[in-house]
């Protein structure tokens, strides 16, 4: 795997799933974007540099250098390209530094984060009436009510703290304030065919503007010799320019010893989640038991889902919207114990993520990093 840092030198227009509904409308901005924006950013400057011709790409035949054509396949059938990591990071006195979206069984609610404290799965309260589906509750042990603060991420030490269970402290936090700032532009709608401002239509549209030395770091499978090593690459809408270079970073791991001797951990999804049937993992049966790879399984005991988002985008090959499918939405937490099995299949389902069913809409979201997850310890 090759770690590829994206640093912009202009603003991003980073749409969502909302459209222009007439005049004095407003576009909001989506962040963080979905990894799709870094595969095809990536994809589509390996085949500049190859000189690929892009309309035999789009119309799905077979690229003309078969060594390109092996990693990049078609728009229909992808090849060994793969994002297999996408977040934000910052570049500190000369390293890369990742920034990860706070998990869902991680709670602040102090402004300055000090009282950060991980929910835990508990029996429901005798009596308690309720219409969740599995056997605990996340929950939280608190002196009192309080609400819990947004907008934060951890850094490089406090996700490295978080998935081996350790006590995350302030300075793991970082606000979102500090990686960018929104930047609304206003606009001028055209009429169709004639170029002309189009009267009456006014709208404004939400950029992102990165802070300084914050860029995106990618991970990419399967294009070793291919890859981008310098230079420019076109992001998000209207094409705007970023700067591209390889990196080296150390990506932290589980306390896997604690795993195998628990035998329990969490599965935390890293992307959007693609599953066929709403927030249950794939491979669950009907009583909530998770089989996997490799023969391993385990038993899924809770949950802390947000509420489910929707994932499309612009196809760029064939010049039309991609398919809306329902996801999971990151930083979405599972429990999982009485782990049976090998564990090198949970360290190749955290390198590999979970699968995504094979029919047409979905199939190409595996390369893009859809259903990308993290493997962490259960805390004690």
């Amino acid at each position: 795997m090759n770690d590829l840092f994206l640093e912009p030198l202009d603003v991003l227009y980073l749409r969502g799933n909302k459209l222009f509904d007439g005049a004095g409308a407003h576009g909001e901005a989506l962040m963080p974007p979905w990894p799709s924006l870094a595969a095809g950013a990536i994809r589509s400057r390996m085949l500049a540099d190859a000189g690929a011709d892009l309309r035999t790409f789009a119309n799905n035949e077979p690229l003309a250098d078969p060594a390109l054509h092996q990693i990049l396949g078609t728009p229909d059938t992808p090849g060994s390209f793969r994002i297999a990591s996408f977040t934000l990071a910052r570049r500190t006195d000369g390293k890369i530094d990742p920034c990860y979206p706070l998990p869902a069984d991680v709670v602040v609610t102090e402004d300055d984060a000090s009282d950060a404290a991980y929910l835990a799965p508990r029996e429901p309260p005798p009596g308690l009436r309720s219409g969740y589906p599995l056997s605990r509750l996340p929950a939280l042990s608190s002196d009192g009510p309080a609400k819990p603060k947004g907008g934060l991420w951890l850094n490089q030490a406090g996700w490295k703290a978080y998935l081996r269970r350790d006590s995350l402290r302030k300075e793991h936090f970082v606000p979102s304030s500090e990686l960018w700032k929104h930047d609304p532009r206003l606009g001028i709608s055209l009429e169709p065919g004639r170029a002309v401002a189009a009267e009456g239509l006014l709208y404004t549209a939400e950029t992102v503007a990165l802070c300084g030395g914050v860029g995106f770091l990618v991970r990419v499978a399967g294009a070793d010799g291919r890859l981008p090593a310098e230079g420019l690459l076109r992001l998000g809408g209207d094409g705007r320019a970023a700067a591209v270079r390889p990196v080296d970073v150390e990506w932290p791991e589980p306390d896997w010893n604690a795993i195998i001797r628990d035998r329990r951990f969490r599965l935390v999804l890293a992307s959007p989640g693609l599953f066929e049937d709403g927030w249950r993992l794939p491979g669950t049966d009907g009583n909530n038991r998770w089989r996997g790879p490799g023969g391993c399984s385990a038993r899924l005991v809770s949950a802390a889902v947000s509420r489910n988002t929707v994932v499309s985008g612009w196809d760029l090959a064939r010049r039309q919207p991609k398919p809306a499918l329902r996801a999971v939405p990151v930083g979405s937490v599972y429990w999982l114990d009485q782990f049976e099995g090998p564990v090198e299949a949970l360290r190749e389902l955290a390198k590999e993520g979970l699968e995504i069913a094979q029919h047409q809409a979905r199939r190409s979201r595996w390369a893009e990093g859809f259903n990308l997850i993290h493997i962490a310890a259960w805390p004690a």
